[in-house]
């Protein structure tokens, strides 16, 4: 069985280069995959999920779970004894990069709980999510799970996936086309912007709660909600500018929202970015809507502890309530079950992934690009 899983893995790395990129941009126009190249496969879904429920694999992990929120305890309060120790110093900024990744891994857990993976009931683990990701994370729980429910329904399926939404950076060249001003300048280049842009993201992420709590729309709990997001700003916020000079503060501050908006953003934008993007009017079953638009990381158990388990990104979307620990297991019955129906499982490494992103967007970019620019004529309007 190893055998053949390292064989397939070699394959999988291989057909990055083609698959993983399958998105198929020209310099001008990006043709999406509809029904007929990815035809359906009766009960595909269907013989893999018996085997996973027979092998017990969605069974809770309450164990697992209570030890890392444990873990995660003892390492805020490790942030915050290194605080208070190290006074008005700059050193703070280490303890600020700390707090970032720390607030990354709750926002992992949050997700996990929103997706019903820890505790036993949907209610408790509404809960405890809505806890995590307003009160500790500074998210909106309720923006969160409407975005992500409909992005698990669709992914990367044009008007339907919001996480291929234009939000600064184009995923699609028809919304690459359409910028204007400071987001064409962007756009053009948002490959290798996308990370530098990222250090915005985590105050992206806090303005979007904001925005939606105190919105018009309809919001669940929007009294809680916003009571946790206030008590969690004035609790994580507030002693910052209290105990620092006020340039050392906003130092910190900007320091832990880079940290956050970064790690944030590299874990989850090589799950899916640079995969087929599927046609509105396209019609896929389940097991071929999930494996063929999805991309896991390998590396094993610093991958899962690095990314929350999103590095296991196939099994998490055919199997969303899943615990973490049960991810690797599954990844080779889904394995198997690709095998045996010809469907590409897609499989690269961290870094590979971020290649792939970075190229992907900077392809898209090429939309926003003037076709009849040329290169000696911009010269001689610079001299």
């Amino acid at each position: 069985m190893r055998r053949r899983i390292g064989a397939f893995r070699s394959e999988a790395g291989a057909h990055i280069s083609s698959t993983a990129l399958e998105a198929r941009l020209g310099p001008v126009r990006q043709t999406y995959a509809g029904t007929a190249d990815f035809p359906p496969i009766a009960r595909a879904f269907t013989d893999v999920s018996q085997v996973v429920r027979e092998t017990g694999l969605l069974r809770r992990a309450t164990g697992f779970y209570a030890l890392v929120g444990i873990a995660l305890a003892l390492a805020f309060g490790g942030v915050i004894t290194g605080f208070i120790l190290l006074g008005d110093s700059w050193f703070q900024l280490l303890m600020a990069g700390a707090l970032g990744i720390l607030l990354t891994q709750v926002a992992f857990l949050a997700h996990e709980a929103a997706h019903r993976q820890i505790l036993s009931s949907g209610p408790a683990n509404d809960r405890l999510a809505r806890v995590l990701a307003n009160g500790i994370v500074g998210l909106s729980y309720s923006w969160w799970t409407n975005k992500h429910t409909r992005h698990h329904a669709n992914p990367n399926k044009v008007g339907k996936d919001p996480d291929i939404e234009v939000d600064t950076i184009s995923f699609l060249d028809a919304d690459a086309v359409k910028a204007r001003g400071l987001q064409r300048l962007i756009t053009r280049k948002q490959g290798w912007l996308f990370f530098p842009l990222l250090t915005l993201e985590g105050a992206n992420l806090h303005a979007h709660a904001f925005r939606h709590v105190l919105g018009r729309g309809k919001v669940d709990h929007r009294g809680t909600e916003l009571t946790l997001l206030l008590t969690r700003f004035a609790i994580f916020v507030a002693p910052v500018f209290v105990f620092l000079p006020l340039g050392m503060a906003f130092a910190f501050l900007g320091v832990q929202l880079a940290v956050f908006g970064v790690y944030m953003g590299a874990s989850f934008a090589p799950n899916h970015k640079g995969m087929p993007v599927i046609a509105p009017d396209a019609k896929l079953d389940f097991f071929s809507k999930q494996v063929r638009t999805s991309r896991n990381i390998r590396g094993g158990w610093w991958a899962t502890w690095l990314m929350g388990g999103l590095n296991y990104q196939i099994e998490h979307h055919l199997f969303p309530n899943m615990p973490r620990p049960s991810l690797s297991r599954a990844r080779d019955i889904v394995i198997d079950q690709c095998r045996a129906l010809d469907v590409p499982y897609t499989e690269t490494s961290l870094w590979r992934s971020y290649g792939i992103v970075i190229d992907y967007l900077n392809r898209v970019g090429l939309a926003a690009r003037d076709p009849f620019d040329c290169p000696m004529a911009s010269t001689y309007r610079r001299a």
